[in-house]
């Protein structure tokens, strides 16, 4: 990737702003550039709304003077409120969620906010749940308050994305210069048998993301109970949940986690969904290199 960009998408409405400033935040402390991408869904509702008796028509210049004017105000403001981070912005025809996966293809993350303008968000499902599960780089979900200082969560699972998700909240931890919390969730019912081999596992992990990162405070715990419940239950004093897109059992690139739909659904801070990538892929192997070299023959 020879820029790192962050996607935003972006409908004008109060919680897509909202998740503007914590992407500029994010672009300026890691020197990335900011890409507004808003998703213009009407030539897809058109047809169902031209059956509707109403005016279904909008004007031929509306994407040029509506849509083109609202990206125009938030690039401005963006530039003024953090100078220092490349903006741009841009109008896809395309339903949101699909915009913002294709665009995940060239992107380091892509943020959007909880809910925007759509009308029909409700019955259609969440845009940042379809993002999540089919994107294909790391996906914050802004909702709520990201408190200043406060830690960021890690929830950890026994599948094979576990290193990948615990090493992204490092980086934000570390980045974020506040302490990391790394929540251990147990095995649904009935899947108690891997227990022990899953707790060594859990323990290297961790291991290596100490070593990695050794200035970086870390406190480790385990979930007994509810594991979602638990996360959100967590994010009320954090500023940030890191979770993995799926858990042991999802089906790749289709399914959301159980955890990550109910974090969605009532998290009170920003909840990032870590997806693997071929540069994530590559870290993981040099991890298990290293790894196997601390164990030795």
């Amino acid at each position: 990737m020879a820029e790192k960009k962050i996607v935003v998408g972006f409908d004008g409405s109060p919680a897509a702003g909202v998740a503007l400033t914590w992407a500029l935040d994010e672009a300026d402390r890691t020197g990335a550039h900011a890409a507004l991408v808003y998703a213009d869904e009407w030539p897809f509702w058109a047809p169902a709304a031209s059956m509707v008796p109403s005016p279904a028509l909008r004007p031929d210049d509306y994407v040029d003077e509506v849509i083109g004017g609202v990206l125009d105000r938030a690039v401005t403001t963006a530039r003024k409120t953090h100078p220092l981070v490349p903006v741009s912005a841009t109008t896809v025809r395309a339903l949101a969620s699909t915009a913002l996966a294709q665009q995940s293809e060239q992107a380091a993350m892509i943020v959007v906010g909880s809910r925007g303008h759509r009308a029909l968000a409700g019955l259609l499902g969440s845009v940042g749940a379809a993002v999540g599960a089919h994107a294909h780089c790391t996906v914050v979900v802004v909702q709520g308050r990201s408190a200043a200082g406060a830690p960021v969560v890690a929830g950890v699972d026994g599948s094979p994305l576990a290193p990948v998700v615990l090493r992204f909240a490092a980086e934000q931890a570390a980045g974020r210069k506040v302490a990391l919390r790394v929540l251990r969730l147990g095995p649904p019912d009935g899947e108690h048998r891997a227990a022990a081999g899953g707790q060594d596992a859990f323990d290297a992990v961790v291991t290596a993301v100490r070593d990695e990162f050794p200035d970086l405070e870390i406190h480790v715990g385990a979930v007994t109970g509810n594991s979602p419940d638990a996360l959100v239950a967590a994010g009320d004093t954090a500023q940030l949940v890191v979770i993995g897109s799926r858990g042991r059992g999802a089906v790749r690139g289709l399914l959301l986690g159980s955890a990550v739909r109910h974090l969605l659904r009532y998290a009170t801070c920003p909840v990032a969904i870590v997806h693997e990538h071929e540069d994530q892929e590559e870290h993981q192997e040099q991890e298990a290199e290293r790894s196997a070299a601390r164990v030795g023959p």
